[in-house]
């Protein structure tokens, strides 16, 4: 008998949805800001995505992560900023049966506001570097405290003093020294927008090609550039040597059809450009600290409601 196949995209999160009843600020009274707090149960604990970019702050429980294709543990404490479209869901396993009230902390916000007030304030162009991390998920060490004030300051507020407790607390995580990206590749900043463009160029060619055979000398000759300057070039963009970097975006790649297909984990290994299984799953544990059959085990629960 045919099944219809298992459901694994993200949900898009609308902003009608976005109900008072579930902890949203009101609209009325949010402007650019939103604000949620929400505790466990509750129907925000899902695998899904949208287009603003999130703070999550962990208030109490512990549990499984997931943000893009990383899988990890949380605690009350646990500092996260989501970029835009980044699938994102935290999975308590330690709730009471009768729930907490207040599980997460929340704020989100749009891209474009901060971009417009670069063009008229440069100083926010403080926190684009931050919002560019963003896109592959950030965790933040050594902060809650400080982010717990930030967040009730934000919260409580409205106005221009709401757009001021925001701004502080974005400067200080922009000036956070004690972070990680929690996606599988990782980009640093550029130094300025014309190195930028260029890195974007050369992650975007292997991205499109790392199923196939690629060379550091293939590239260096695509983009006209000596293989010398080049590694300088590539690992201070990425903190990553060529190969390194290539094998990161490879698995990358592997953890998005292990999460969204049901093919086979030698196919996977072909596909994305390995030609040995072997050396394959070497490098998924190197890289995820799991094999590809546990990555694909675990990621399944990320689309459950686990209170207790």
């Amino acid at each position: 008998m045919h099944t219809a196949p298992r459901v694994r995209a993200p949900e898009i999160e609308h902003d009608h949805l976005r109900d008072p009843i579930l902890g949203y600020d009101p609209p009325e009274g949010c402007g650019f800001l939103r604000c949620l707090a929400h505790g466990i149960p509750s129907p925000l604990i899902r695998w899904h995505h949208h287009d603003e970019y999130e703070l999550h702050l962990i208030m109490q429980t512990s549990g499984k992560v997931f943000v893009g294709d990383y899988i990890g543990h949380f605690q009350p404490g646990h500092l996260v900023l989501t970029g835009p479209r980044v699938p994102h869901n935290w999975i308590s396993s330690d709730a009471p049966p009768g729930g907490v009230a207040l599980r997460d902390r929340v704020i989100q916000f749009a891209h474009e506001p901060i971009e417009q007030a670069c063009e008229l304030f440069p100083e926010f162009k403080e926190i684009l570097p931050l919002l560019e991390q963003a896109k592959y998920g950030i965790e933040f060490f050594g902060v809650s405290e400080m982010a717990q004030a930030h967040f009730e300051r934000v919260a409580s507020s409205r106005g221009l003093a709401r757009i001021a407790g925001f701004c502080e607390f974005m400067g200080m995580l922009a000036r956070c020294k004690d972070f990680r990206l929690l996606s599988s590749v990782q980009l640093q900043c550029a130094e300025d927008d014309e190195s930028m463009a260029q890195v974007n160029a050369v992650v975007s060619y292997i991205s499109e090609h790392c199923g196939e055979p690629l060379s550091m000398a293939e590239v260096c000759e695509r983009f006209r550039m000596p293989e010398s300057r080049f590694s300088r070039f590539f690992r201070r963009a990425t903190g990553n040597t060529f190969t390194d970097f290539v094998n990161r975006m490879r698995i990358s790649k592997a953890c998005q059809l292990l999460m969204d297909t049901d093919r086979y984990v030698t196919t996977i290994c072909y596909e994305v450009g390995f030609n040995n299984v072997a050396n394959f799953n070497r490098r998924f544990l190197e890289i995820k600290g799991m094999t590809p059959t546990d990555f694909r085990r675990q990621s399944a629960s990320r689309f459950g409601i686990e209170t207790h």
